[in-house]
């Protein structure tokens, strides 16, 4: 008999998780253009210098956080789905057809 699945083992499907992978980059870019806004607006000083360095580095790290596998999301906990197969025996055959074979 085949070993039922849960449905709550599968893997996240493709479109989940490129809305989320979007959703991350998307406030990332969103906090950066904050921080272009603030370094023009703001005098000159070390306020400047920390929005500026956010400006700069912060699609750099975007990119990492939106791509990185969270602990919940890794390959290796997760089972993928496995369609179920059955097996007949050859024997079932042979005994089907010996009894057909017999009768005529």
């Amino acid at each position: 008999m085949a070993k039922t699945q849960s449905v709550t083992s599968l893997e996240v499907s493709p479109e989940e998780e490129r809305r989320s992978r979007f959703i991350k980059y998307t406030v990332a870019m969103i906090i950066r253009v904050v921080c272009i806004v603030l370094a023009v607006s703001v005098p000159l000083g070390w306020l400047t210098l920390l929005f500026s360095l956010g400006a700069i580095f912060l699609p750099y790290f975007a990119v990492i956080i939106a791509n990185a596998q969270g602990a919940n999301s890794s390959k290796a906990s997760r089972k993928s789905a496995e369609a179920p197969t059955i097996s007949i025996s050859a024997d079932s055959f042979r005994e089907a057809k010996t009894k057909n074979d017999d009768s005529e």
